[in-house]
């Protein structure tokens, strides 16, 4: 039986992984031995004769601290060469192989059917290159991981991600495709370093899809960027194959763009940790203010000068804060819109695609069929400006170290794949209708929750998981603890800490009541704008309050649903809905909480199976 043939990685993964070991490896010498370095440099810098006496001894550690990294170096490119050579992927007739391992040989099987999607990104350093880091998405699940294919060209990823779709449909037809040979291959059955498998043309009817014109996108100040970088081909790159065109395209303006970067979730943070140090400084500043035992003492004058001074340092310490703050936003915003730009999401076939980045390039693909839900999330800013967040929620799977896709704005949450960032709410329907019209026809006649969750969502979220009531309960106890313990003691210190700790407990006082206030407009909002929707085809659950969220998805891809009850909802007459969808790591749960007996009896009777 003839052999499949083999392709290896590209040699930049041996000098390229060996740069990297090899810089890991000495910083952490340098590090270790920084101590000593520098004693000895302030011992030549201070004793010149200590200098001219040992030359020949500082000669000879030199020589050998020369010695030494060079070998280092030279075992960390070995290595990644034994690695290299070890290191292979093929074509079986029935699934994706890929080899690796020197002393522990590891092989890793992916059945073509169980491929869910293929992904590639690529550093600023690949980018350059012309290299990409395939990944390869099974069926996802808590413990299984994205395989991953490094260090191969563009052209070489397209290649291998046309192959996988073209084995996996043609083996859901009933047939086995046979393996392309690369052109460039040797005869020992081993292609040449680099060699991409060729395209297998697959004669089969398109799949039936509304007919959307390409969206005329405005574009920004960064797609020219993009387009640069896209259309080098990289220093080991050939040119690509054409691919199939797509239906519907768009991309971000300048005011999307812009937006995105302004007032994505990382930038929240930091300005939350520049208002809290800031918080900090003038809950000091207040300690600052309030004279202790020993000013008491002190004559007025003096008195006054140490306040002024305390407001003044307070006031520049505070000037300070805030210029970081903003500083860390701006830097934050400029990160974001870097890695939003070139953004564009298309249809194309029976798939959905997603790339974006100017520095580190990320590319994703999502079979409409793999396509567990749609959602529509609002923050409180987006709300007020009225725009949202248009994401797609798909089975994941767990990456190697870290499924760094997931990270920050633009992976949102394991599972999710942003098809755009920032746009209108009212453009919503227009976006899905062009990218995914298969969920266009999403149920209108929503259900309310009952009229008794207003309350119950206002006990719940404003005392019983309102962290500013807790905040002000344990505040209070604290408080009335100091107090009684200065009265009982008569200690002088104890009435000293009180001048302090009596302001700060009257600042966190009223950050706690701020928390119920907001909590119990949350908890209203949510009440009035809350509930779910189903047709014969789809469901869809809104969460409302200060942000919001809306999944919308189909009756099929539910795996379970239930109806749960505690005492306190019984006596109430309400429940809450729970359907298990597939997407994300391990599953996502969709919970909608106080609707009414009634509704959720209807649900369940929804959620029987049909004949």
């Amino acid at each position: 039986m003839e052999q499949p043939e083999r392709y290896r990685v590209h040699h930049a993964f041996i000098w390229l992984g060996g740069l990297r070991a090899l810089f890991v490896t000495l910083w952490v010498i340098v590090v270790g031995a920084f101590s000593g370095l520098a004693a000895l440099v302030a011992e030549i810098t201070e004793n010149p004769a200590f200098a001219r006496d040992a030359g020949f001894v500082f000669a000879l550690i030199v020589g050998g601290i020369i010695a030494v990294v060079l070998v280092i170096a030279a075992l960390c490119f070995l290595l990644r060469w034994l690695q290299w050579r070890h290191l292979w992927y093929q074509f079986d007739p029935a699934e994706f192989s890929i080899y690796s391992g020197v002393i522990s040989k590891k092989r890793t099987h992916v059945p073509y059917g169980r491929v869910q999607s293929v992904d590639q990104k690529a550093t600023l350093i690949q980018r350059v290159l012309g290299l990409c880091a395939v990944s390869i998405d099974t069926a996802g699940g808590a413990n299984n991981k994205a395989i991953v294919v490094p260090y191969v060209t563009k052209s070489q990823a397209e290649a291998l991600r046309q192959q996988l779709y073209v084995q996996k449909a043609q083996l859901a037809a009933g047939a086995v495709a046979p393996v392309a040979a690369a052109d460039g291959a040797v005869a020992s059955g081993e292609a040449a370093p680099g060699a991409a498998a060729a395209p297998v043309m697959v004669d089969a009817a398109p799949v039936p899809m509304a007919a959307h014109p390409a969206a005329p996108g405005e574009g920004n100040i960064l797609d020219a960027a993009s387009d640069l970088t896209a259309q080098m081909s990289g220093v080991f790159d050939s040119p690509s194959f054409a691919q199939e065109a797509p239906s519907y395209e768009y991309g971000l303006s300048n005011k999307q763009l812009v937006l995105t970067g302004l007032f994505n979730n990382t930038s929240f943070v930091i300005v939350a940790v520049g208002l809290l140090a800031v918080v900090g400084q003038l809950i000091q500043g207040v300690a600052d203010l309030v004279p202790n035992s020993d000013v008491l003492f002190e004559s007025a004058v003096e008195s006054v000068v140490a306040r002024e001074g305390a407001l003044m340092a307070g006031g520049i310490l505070l000037g300070v804060f805030l210029v970081i703050a903003l500083v860390m936003w701006a830097l934050s915003a400029v990160g974001t819109m870097l890695s939003f730009g070139g953004f564009k999401a298309r249809r194309r076939g029976d798939r959905v695609e997603v790339e974006r980045g100017i520095l580190q390039h990320s590319f994703q693909g999502v079979a409409i069929d793999r396509v567990q839900s749609v959602i529509i999330s609002q923050t409180l800013v987006c709300r007020l400006m009225g725009y949202c967040e248009i994401s797609l929620g798909k089975i994941d799977a767990m990456g190697d170290g870290s499924n760094e896709s997931n990270k920050g704005k633009g992976g949102v949450q394991a599972g999710r794949v942003v098809v755009h960032p920032f746009v209108k709410k009212s453009q919503c329907a227009e976006i899905i209708a062009g990218l995914i019209p298969e969920f266009a026809d999403m149920p209108t006649q929503a259900t309310a929750v009952a009229p008794v969750a207003m309350r119950r969502a206002i006990l719940r979220r404003t005392l019983w998981q309102g962290p500013g009531f807790w905040l002000i309960v344990a505040t209070a106890l604290l408080h009335v603890l100091m107090h009684v313990a200065a009265v009982a003691t008569q200690d002088p210190d104890l009435f000293d800490l009180l001048t302090i700790f009596d302001p700060a407990a009257t600042f966190l006082y009223a950050v706690g009541a701020v928390c119920m206030i907001a909590n119990c407009i949350g908890a209203v909002m949510w009440a009035r704008e809350s509930s779910f929707a189903v047709n014969r085809r789809f469901m869809q659950v809104s969460n409302g309050g200060l942000s919001r969220e809306s999944v919308s998805f189909p009756r099929q891809k539910i795996q379970f649903g239930c109806v749960r009850t505690n005492p306190f909802q019984r006596m109430a007459k309400t429940a809450t809905l729970k359907a298990v969808i597939a997407a994300g790591v391990g599953g996502t749960t969709i919970s909608l909480v106080d609707v009414t007996e009634e509704d959720a009896a209807h649900w369940m009777e929804w959620l029987e199976p049909r004949r």
